[in-house]
């Protein structure tokens, strides 16, 4: 039987570009996914009418389907909307849709049909394409990434691309592991996968900045060094030692 993959979209106050996300999205994958899909938009705390449009989506679109927090927070989403989901492959892209979907195929093959656990999208290896991204941004991200591989000696490339998937036995595994709730919760999974043992496929992929970002650069970058200075003080160990399923 083929795999089933969920896209999950994690949201936070997107009415405006939620609608045109699911459109492109779902013209895309009915072209071009290898395998069945579903779409989840994961609303994590929206104070406009994202919940209202999500639920007026799943009506109009039997692929589609919503699933809501109160409390914010991506990584308190994604846990959500991956633990619940009985998906082969889960994977989760931004709403913006800055990352070029011609990779996904790439992405959930990996998973599917070449055996690696986890896959990412990429935009610090050969091959891939960044267009419009502040100077800023770029420094920021390629510093943080080399604080990862000095520190934990790892091999994945790109810590933060908002573009993965995962396997449904890796996800039930490593995230009830995982304690962050918010934008580090991507570098943890990694970190976590990658020292227990599996395998991280990187996928180069094409990026185009998006000017009207939610993401706090400088706060981001904090809380991430705070991350990881908790696992390298105890936190990864007791994590790789933990027996919770």
């Amino acid at each position: 039987m083929a795999p089933m993959i969920d896209v999950v979209i994690p949201v936070l106050n997107e009415e405006k570009a939620l609608p045109k996300c699911v459109s492109s999205l779902r013209e895309f994958l009915w072209k071009h996914s290898p395998y069945e899909f579903r779409i989840v938009i994961a609303d994590n705390g929206s104070t406009d009418q994202t919940t209202s449009i999500a639920e007026d989506l799943s009506k109009k679109y039997p692929e589609v389907s919503w699933t809501r927090l109160e409390v914010r927070g991506r990584g308190r989403a994604l846990r959500k909307a991956w633990l619940d989901s009985d998906a082969d492959i889960l994977t989760y892209m931004d709403v913006d849709l800055s990352t070029g979907l011609t990779a996904f195929p790439t992405l959930t093959r990996a998973i599917g049909e070449n055996g690696y656990d986890v896959a990412i999208g990429s935009r610090l290896m050969k091959g891939s394409v960044v267009k419009k991204r502040s100077l800023k941004r770029e420094i920021t991200s390629r510093i943080y990434n080399l604080i990862i591989k000095a520190v934990f000696f790892t091999r994945f490339s790109d810590a933060q691309c908002g573009f993965k998937a995962i396997s449904r036995n890796a996800a039930q595994f490593l995230i009830p592991k995982i304690q962050d709730q918010g934008w580090f919760f991507d570098s943890e999974l990694l970190i976590l996968a990658e020292k227990g043992g599996f395998r991280i496929k990187d996928v180069p992929v094409e990026w185009v900045d998006d000017p009207d970002t939610r993401v706090r650069v400088i706060k981001t970058a904090t809380d991430d060094l705070k991350g990881l200075m908790r696992l390298r003080l105890g936190g990864l160990s007791k994590a790789l030692k933990s027996t919770e399923l």
